[in-house]
């Protein structure tokens, strides 16, 4: 068996790398692909020796195809494409941050039996595809996002149509004591700050802002089939409970897990469950007396309140929520905007009246750099 990892150098990718490796010897590391990061994935190329590995950069790609590594391949764009229509993998673990997701989706779906996906931007972008078109037929998804881990395991026992509303959980991340207008002046780092996981800046950012829920309630809509009306948020600063079915029968029921990556993931790659018990992932009830649910509050959460008035039903709008807020996130990253900057951004991508047809992925990369452009025309202009 064997295992492509694309986005091995973010967060869940150096996970998924350390959990294979320790765990799963009958699991060869096969592909290795990456954005920028070339010191990393070098490191990653000389202890884990992938058959191949990709980087999107074009001369960060030439620096380390100079480099002539033995028993590892590093592959053009053009190599890399053409290798995933002609082979087959076991697994992926698709990870990569942003709407880049999107290039690499057509190509896994033919090339990957069982893909592990935390990457939403994609789910929330082609939902309206996966769905119309039957996208995954061959391809078994399992989501890695916790929540959405939760909601997958639940479903596998239970039947969607006894379900009444759908409750996804926010952290609130390091501000949802605060008024949003208040926090004009918050810097960079202490807006990636955030209180209970380990997570790459953009994935920071969205939970401090609320963006990451409102994505995740896309993504819970395609993936799940569930209506937007019975999909909802609360905010449970503990981070211990990740979803909450609220059953017909008046029974809920709360999805909980230690608040730890490698709990998806183990259960994406696990075959004997038994193997696995060592492994302290258990948690403790008693540890976490005083949980805490609270109604979003629109002050605290402009962004959230402009997501519930969008027609959701739009493909388009979807996209240019979507990409206001990577666009917003990175410049803000790069100090060109402020914090509270970031609403008002995605408030504007949402009223541009731009069409596409949408029909394909191709068509919506195409869409995504178009607004992409337009929203930095304006943010020089603007703000």
């Amino acid at each position: 068996m064997n295992i492509n990892i694309y986005g091995s150098t973010g967060t869940i990718g150096i996970k998924s790398l350390n959990i294979v490796n320790q765990y799963f010897k009958n699991i060869k590391i096969n592909l290795l692909c990456c954005n920028n990061n070339d010191t990393l994935l070098l490191k990653q190329i000389y202890k884990y020796k992938p058959k191949y590995a990709f980087i999107y950069n074009e001369e960060k790609y030439l620096k380390i195809k100079k480099k002539n590594i033995k028993n590892t391949k590093i592959l053009s764009k053009k190599e890399l494409f053409q290798y995933l229509k002609s082979s087959n993998s076991k697994y992926s673990i698709l990870a990569v941050s942003g709407y880049r997701s999107l290039y690499y989706l057509d190509e896994i779906i033919i090339n990957t039996e069982n893909l592990g996906i935390v990457s939403k931007e994609s789910i929330v972008s082609a939902g309206h595809i996966f769905r119309k078109k039957k996208y995954f037929n061959k391809t078994n998804i399992f989501p890695l996002d916790s929540e959405h881990f939760s909601l997958f395991a639940y479903l596998n026992n239970n039947k969607s149509n006894n379900i009444n509303k759908v409750f996804l959980t926010a952290s609130g991340g390091p501000f949802y004591k605060y008024k949003f207008s208040h926090l004009k002046n918050i810097k960079f780092k202490d807006a990636i700050k955030h209180p209970k996981w380990k997570m790459g800046y953009k994935n920071s950012i969205d939970s401090a802002t609320l963006v990451n829920k409102c994505l995740e309630i896309v993504e819970a809509h395609y993936l799940f089939d569930i209506p937007y009306k019975k999909l909802d948020i609360r905010i449970h600063p503990q981070a211990f409970v990740h979803s909450i079915v609220e059953n017909t029968n008046f029974v809920s029921h709360m999805n909980l897990f230690k608040n730890d990556m490698s709990i998806p993931i183990i259960n994406f790659l696990i075959k004997n469950k038994s193997k696995f018990m060592k492994i302290n992932h258990n948690y403790q009830i008693s540890t976490y007396p005083n949980l805490q649910f609270h109604k979003v509050n629109y002050v605290n959460f402009p962004i959230y309140k402009l997501f519930n008035k969008m027609n959701k039903e739009k493909p388009v709008n979807l996209i240019k929520f979507n990409v206001g807020n990577e666009v917003a996130v990175n410049l803000f990253k790069d100090g060109k905007i402020k914090y509270t900057d970031i609403y008002k951004i995605i408030k504007k991508a949402i009223s541009l009246n731009l069409y596409s047809s949408l029909n394909n992925i191709k068509d919506i990369i195409q869409y995504h750099e178009k607004i992409e452009n337009r929203i930095k025309e304006i943010s020089n202009t603007n703000f």
